[in-house]
């Protein structure tokens, strides 16, 4: 028999080939990612005659969170996906709900991050630096530590981290269109977790986020490292795209029928009201300063 065909990373023609190799393909547990919060597999999934590799998360793995509903971040996950196609942008990997080999759970594609012809994640289960992390790949080029307190040319200024022995150094990132998305994506759907360990650039040149567990909350929880463009106006490209969001969401369209039957009302039409007010205040939000505005660890 001859060996599956190995589908490639995804271009924007080809998520809904992804989506069904995900939805409907055989998976194969080959390991489990060390030192993740939850439960999260390495699995290799087969359909019609094809292969990837992906993540599978398993709603029994999940651990318990005082401020989010047991058992549903796996269908945040995918809302966030939704979302993500719905901008045009893209910028997370192809995930679906389904049963597998461990219950209900999240299963989105594996995207190799390094140079180009990496050939999927490492059997032991690290991340592809070989970092002990949930997959995250290698943000290098994204995020540094710089003397002093002037960002620099091409980066935008986060916060002073302390980086011991009385020594304090500049937190920053790149001053990137991608990031500039995910930025408006993780105001869009509250990201509550946004790490630098979770920023994937792919060898093609594209950027996914991933691990959006802890999205969607009704209240304020934006928590980021992509706070560089706090105040800033947004870009035309920006204010277009939320403004054919916006319609997308309204009642009875398939977005907004969709992500009903994975987030509470509250948190759909909360979802509605933070478009609404990045399209009326037309600038990137600024921390709250009720929540702590950079998650910890913050990579």
């Amino acid at each position: 028999m001859p060996a599956p065909e190995r589908l490639p990373a995804p271009g924007v023609s080809a998520m809904g080939e992804h989506e069904e190799l995900l939805a409907k393909g055989e998976l194969t547990v080959v390991g489990r990612i060390r030192e993740a919060s939850n439960a999260v597999l390495l699995c290799t999934v087969t359909y019609g005659g094809v292969s990837a590799d992906c993540v599978y998360k398993p709603v029994k793995g999940e651990r318990p969170l005082w401020d989010f509903p047991d058992g549903n971040l796996a269908r945040r996950e995918v809302a966030a996906y939704l979302v993500s196609e719905a901008t045009g942008w893209g910028l997370v990997p192809p995930t679906v709900l389904r049963e597998g080999p461990y219950g209900e759970g999240m299963v989105q594609l594996w995207i190799s991050s390094g140079a180009a012809g990496d050939g999927g994640p490492p059997a032991d289960g690290t991340g592809a630096d070989g970092s002990a992390d949930d997959g995250t790949g290698d943000a290098s080029g994204l995020l540094a530590l710089v003397e002093g307190e002037e960002a620099g040319e091409g980066w935008k200024p986060v916060a002073l981290a302390d980086v011991g022995e009385g020594r304090t150094a500049l937190l920053v990132h790149a001053d990137d269109p991608r990031l500039r998305r995910l930025a408006v994506l993780d105001a869009v759907i509250n990201n509550g977790d946004r790490k630098g360990g979770h920023l994937l650039p792919a060898p093609d040149g594209r950027l996914y986020g991933i691990d959006h567990g802890v999205t969607f909350h009704r209240e304020d929880k934006l928590r980021t490292l992509l706070w560089g463009w706090a105040g800033e106006p947004l870009t035309g490209e920006a204010r277009e795209v939320l403004g054919s969001l916006a319609a997308r969401l309204a009642e009875g369209e398939p977005l907004a029928t969709r992500l009903a039957e994975l987030i509470t009302p509250a948190e759909l039409a909360a979802v509605r009201a933070r478009v609404a007010g990045l399209l009326r205040t037309g600038v990137h939000p600024q921390p709250s300063g009720q929540w702590p505005a950079i998650p910890w660890p913050p990579v």
